[in-house]
Formats: structure tokens, sequence, C-alpha cells
């Protein structure tokens, strides 16, 4: 094993996102130096953990060490292996995109806001992350898991003045403390059978646990890391948290924030269990399904743009969880280069859906930052003043909606060949299961290709609604450079996925025990196969090059055209009416009002009217119209359980008394019960 440079680069990063804490802390009181220590600081850390992360996907062993502490089976174990380089290449690469966005985004904190507490809570964030992804320890995850949480819920609730808010900061702070008792619990287990705390002893434990201890470990990995990644039914923190957060930390927790629950499912369930039976495949596969047809659905009813992308969130997070499902399944029957198709397909759309993400919420944030509202419905027109922004959020939202030949339709591609050939290659249950998942995710793609119409339409185009036009004006130049550098990173990973997929080479290798990319890459480097009987071929380089051959001698000629005949401007046809106004356009409700009808099971929507008049009901003044859908499971799921454990806390307000001659017999009536049960010979 090595410890430099990669040991060096891993250090530095980690000296420098602590710094970094201190010194932003240490300069409240000078909020512009503040503000430039919090992100110079935290762009440092970020590059040195990006040169780590290509450094850990690109060398053939891992970097490993380890400090004592004294304390039985605990120590501070790191390994700096192919999938921790790859989330922290994933990490850094967000972390520079907002860091640069942060320059002019936290202008508007200085003398309303402390920036140095927030520049603080940023670095611990990076830091918490850095740890959580190269931790080699049980108990060492644990702590950077919970201070991870501890921090993030912290820059959510920034706005703390806000009622909303503090609920989101407290939502999100009951949450994560639940998971993480769900992963103390399992790793308990795990260390119970394992007899050591470090993960290198985890490997293939699945071989050595009963059935029984198998179920239990799985139930909690999954219940913990499925909360932290927001799948349904644990995702009502998402929704709440992200648009009340500043809008880069709304980016970095949809980009990577919730990726730790998919890191940490790749790293026990794939790295640790190793094989482990078909039906912990199915749940993942069943789970991921439900989530992102469930989350793009809700997604399409929303006029808050920070919270559709939000329940965007929820929709691809469900995507990875197929992919996942799909490689678990595969193992289990005995497929490895089916299993690397799955895995290449949830790894390569975790990538994908972070560069995106975190630019349409850059992208929001620019909006909310020129505008100042988050509702659609007030907004419309804003390409004119905002054309740099409405640049690179259209960037976003064709990646995001699987188009070709950006990002996301390259992991998509995989997520559908991956879920076809499972009909040919598993058993009876998941021949059914592989294409109704595949169906699934076909409506899920469609629905989120109108979703993202929708969400740029009704913000960028037409007329502008509420909102006065010479009011609105396009963000500073570090805000368009960070959304910049990820519209080019969502282009270059789509158009040169052949050309970056080899990355992942190593990583695949190490959980699969085999490198499998090369069997999905063909044609000189430039076509991408899917390797299976029904498995089909595509080239987004050169899907990408037919595109600007047939648009670059189109615009030429439009050019040509107005530089010779010169242009003529007219009004757009209005339909016979005196002219067009905002009252003409469709609205984000009415845009998603077929859908509503379509799928009013679920959404349960509701109206109300209300007329105000003078003399009679038939001579209203005014008439106010509001609509909505039924928060289903915030009502169905999470309300009753919040009035029991209320009731229950009632209760249990009777013995803490004040008492302290109670509290006596209390602590006397446990000693007595350890000694009768608790004491073994």
């Amino acid at each position: 094993m090595t410890m430099l440079p990669l040991g060096a680069v891993f250090a530095l990063s980690l000296v420098a996102y602590s710094g970094g804490a201190v010194a932003s802390l240490l300069s409240w009181r000078e909020a512009g130096l503040a503000r430039r220590i919090c992100c110079g600081t935290a762009l440092a850390g970020a590059i040195l953990t990006g040169i780590g992360g290509l450094l850990a996907l690109v060398q053939e062993t891992p970097a490993a060490w380890s400090v004592s502490s004294g304390i039985p089976l605990f120590s501070y174990s790191f390994t700096y292996d192919a999938l921790a380089g790859f989330f922290n290449l994933v990490l850094a690469i967000l972390a520079i995109a907002v860091s640069i966005y942060s320059f002019s985004y936290l202008k508007e904190f200085e003398g309303k806001r402390n920036i140095g507490v927030f520049g603080f809570l940023f670095h611990l964030m990076l830091l918490s992350l850095t740890v959580v992804f190269t931790a080699a320890n049980a108990f060492l995850f644990l702590i950077g898991w919970e201070v991870l949480a501890l921090v993030a819920a912290g820059l959510v609730a920034f706005y703390h003045e806000d009622r909303a808010s503090r609920r989101a900061g407290f939502l999100y702070a009951v949450m994560s403390h639940i998971d993480g008792g769900c992963l103390l619990l399992g790793f308990a287990l795990l260390i119970k059978v394992s007899g050591s705390a470090e993960f290198a002893t985890f490997h293939n434990i699945a071989a050595q646990m009963s059935s029984g201890e198998l179920t239990a470990a799985f139930l909690l990995f999954f219940l913990g890391f499925g909360m932290k990644a927001g799948i349904i039914p644990f995702h009502i923190w998402l929704p709440a948290a992200h648009p009340v957060a500043p809008s880069n930390v709304s980016g970095l927790l949809s980009g990577i924030v919730i990726k730790c629950g998919i890191y940490g499912m790749i790293r026990i369930f794939l790295d640790s269990f190793g094989v482990v039976p078909s039906w912990v495949g199915l749940l993942v596969l069943i789970v991921g399904v439900v989530s992102a047809v469930l989350g793009v659905l809700y997604a399409l009813m929303e006029h808050d743009l920070k919270r559709l992308l939000a329940y965007s969130s929820i929709e691809n997070v469900g995507i990875i969880f197929m992919g996942i499902g799909a490689a678990l399944i595969f193992r289990a029957n005995g497929h490895p280069l089916l299993a690397g198709l799955a895995l290449i397909a949830a790894t390569f759309h975790t990538l994908n859906h972070a560069m995106f993400k975190c630019l349409l919420f850059l992208g929001a944030g620019s909006v909310l930052h020129s505008t100042g509202t988050r509702n659609m419905e007030n907004m419309g027109g804003l390409i004119r003043p905002m054309p740099v922004t409405a640049f690179c959020f259209l960037i976003g939202a064709v990646a995001i909606s699987g188009l070709p030949p950006l990002n996301g339709f390259v992991s998509e591609w995989f997520t559908y060949q991956s879920l076809l050939a499972g009909y040919g290659a598993t058993g009876r249950l998941t021949r059914i299961l592989f294409p109704l998942a595949g169906s699934m995710l076909a409506l899920t793609g469609a629905l989120a290709a109108a979703c993202f119409v929708k969400a740029f339409a009704i913000t960028f185009l037409a007329l502008p609604r509420e909102l006065k036009q010479h009011e609105v004006h396009e963000s500073p130049r570090s805000m368009l450079v960070g959304m910049g550098f990820l519209a080019t990173a969502c282009v270059v990973l789509g158009v040169g996925a052949t050309w970056v997929l080899p990355l992942f080479d190593g990583m695949m290798n190490q959980l699969l025990g085999q490198r499998v990319v090369g069997h999905f890459i063909t044609g000189n480097g430039l076509v991408l196969a899917a390797s299976t009987p029904a498995g089909g071929t595509v080239s987004t380089a050169v899907i990408g090059v037919g595109l600007m051959v047939l648009l670059l001698p189109a615009i030429f000629l439009v050019k040509a055209g107005a530089k010779q005949f010169g242009r003529k401007r007219g009004p757009a046809w209005d339909c016979g009416l005196p002219g067009l106004t905002s009252q003409n356009e469709y609205t984000s409700t009415a845009f998603s009002k077929a859908l509503r009808m379509v799928f009013s099971v679920l959404y349960q929507p509701r109206r109300e009217i209300q007329s105000v008049f003078d003399i009679s009901p038939y001579f209203p003044k005014e008439i106010r119209f509001e609509s909505g859908i039924e928060p289903t499971f915030e009502k169905r799921l999470y309300n009753p359980l919040k009035q029991l454990i209320l009731s229950w806390s009632k209760r249990m307000r009777a013995i803490q008394a004040g008492s302290i001659h109670a509290y006596l017999v209390y602590i006397f009536i446990t000693l007595i019960l350890l000694l009768l049960f608790g004491v073994r010979p």
C-alpha cells in the first residue's frame, strides 16, 4: 500500500477544510473577509479532494492508514479506495462550482447574516462528507455521519427567523438522527458477527450470518441509508429542506449529501455483504421504481421552483436504486457482467444527477437572487433579462430529461439496458418485474421531460406575469461561472461518456471482482454497447457531432439571410384579441391540470372558491380560487405517528415529577434488574 502522494493530498484537503472552518469563524466580524476566506479555502480544499479522487480511481491499490485511539474497536482509520475516490471526485466537482458561485452569492448576506458562521458550517459539511467517504472504521463513519447531520441541519435552518426554515432544520435533524440510530444498530450487528469495527473485516460477511441476522442487518441499513437518500416514504424532509436552505447549500444537499445514502448502500451491500439473496435486490428495485414514479408525479404539481427540484431528486434517487437493485439481483443469480452493467448505470447516474441537479438548484438560486420569489406563477419572460442563467438552466433541464447527447441520457440508457437484460437472465418473478420496471422508467422519463418543459417554459419564456422585467437583472459573474462549469460538465459527461467510463473500471473491479467497462464500449471507443442478446448500441459523440453539423449551417443561413435581407419584427398572432398579455398564457397550475385529473386518486386534489360581494352573490366584486393536492404521506403516515408519539410523551411525563426520591427509586430498580438479568457467569 502507498501513502504518498494520495495520503498527502488527502491530509492537505482535511487541513484546508478544518483551517477554513476556523478562519471563517474567527473573521465573523468582517463580512467581506469571511466571504473570501469561506469561498477561497473551500475551493482549495475541493481541488485537493478532486486530485485525490482521480488518483484513487486510476491507481491499482488503495491508500490506507490508521492511528490507534487506545479505545477498543475504535481507531482513526481511513481507506482511499476507488469507491471513496469516485464519491470524493463527485464532491470535489460540486464544491468547486458552489465555491465559485458563492463568491458573489454570499454578497447578499453582508450586513444581514453572519457569513463567518455560514463558512464554519459550510467547511464542516465538506470535511464530514470527506470523512464519511473515506472512513474505514464503523465508529469513525458514524462520527462523520452525525457531524454531517448537525451541520446540514444548521445550514438548512440558516434563515432562522423564518418559521419554515426552523421547522425544516428540525425535521432534517430528526430524520438524520433516526437514520443514524438505524446505522448504529446495523453496525453493532456486523461487529458482533465479525468481532471488529473495521470495514475490511466485513468483507463477504453475509456468508457468516444467519438468515435472521442478514435480514435484520439489511433492513436496518436499508432504512438508515434510504432515509438519507430521500426514498419514498422517508422523503418528507427533502421538499421541506431544499426550498428554504440557501441555494448554494441546496445544490450540495441534492448533489452530494443525499448521495451519502447511495454510497452507504454500495459500500455495505456490494462491498461488505458480498453475494446476497435475490429478495434484497428485489426490495431495492421495487422501492426505486415507486420513488421514481411518485417523485416525478409530485414534482409536476409543484409551483415552487425549488420544491419541484427537490421532488425531482426523489425521482432520480429512485432511478439509482433501480440500478443498484438490478445489480444485486444479477450478482445473486451469477451474472457478473450484467451486474456490472447495472452498477455502471447506478454509479454513472449518481455522478450525472449530481451535476445537473446542482446546476438546476444554482439556476433556481440565480432566479431567486434576481426576482426574490420561488413561485413560478409570478415569473415568465426571464430569458430576456437573464439569458446566461436561462441557457444554463436549459442545459440542466435537457440533461435531467434524459435527452441525447447530454449526460442524463447515457446513464438512463444504461439503466434501460440492464432492466431489459433481466428478462432472459433471472427467475420467474424477476422476469415479470424487470420489464415492468423498464416500463415504469419509460413513464418516469416522459413525465420528467414534461416537468422540465413546464419548469423552463413557465419561468423563462412568454411574457412577464407579475414581475416587472426592467427590475429583473442577470446574476453576477461568479454565479454564472459556477453554473457554466456544471453545464459544461453535463455536456462533457454526455458526449465524452466513452472516455469517462473507463475511469469506473477500478471501482467495478473492487466491487464485483472483475473489470467490466470494456465490454460496453466498442467502435474504437466511440460507441456504447449493452453486450446482451437484446442490447442496443448508441454513440453520444456521433449524436453530438451530428447535431453540430445540422445546427451550424442553419445558424449560418439565418445570420446570412438577416444580413442580406434585413431583420423584420412583427406582432405575434393574437387569436383575434386586441393584444396578448400574460392573462392569455398557460400558468404552472394549468400546465399540469390534465395530469392532476388523470392521477387524481394519488393527488386527491382539492380546490376552494370564495366570492366577495356586497349585495348579492350573483354580482361578486372578487372571486378567489385556490387549488392544491393532499400531502398523502404526511396525512396518512406521519401525522398519525406524530400524534402517537405525542400521546405517549404526555403519559411519560408522569414519571418525571421532579422528585429526587422517585429518581433514586428508578435507579435502584434498574440496578436490581441488571443484577438479576444482566450479569452472566
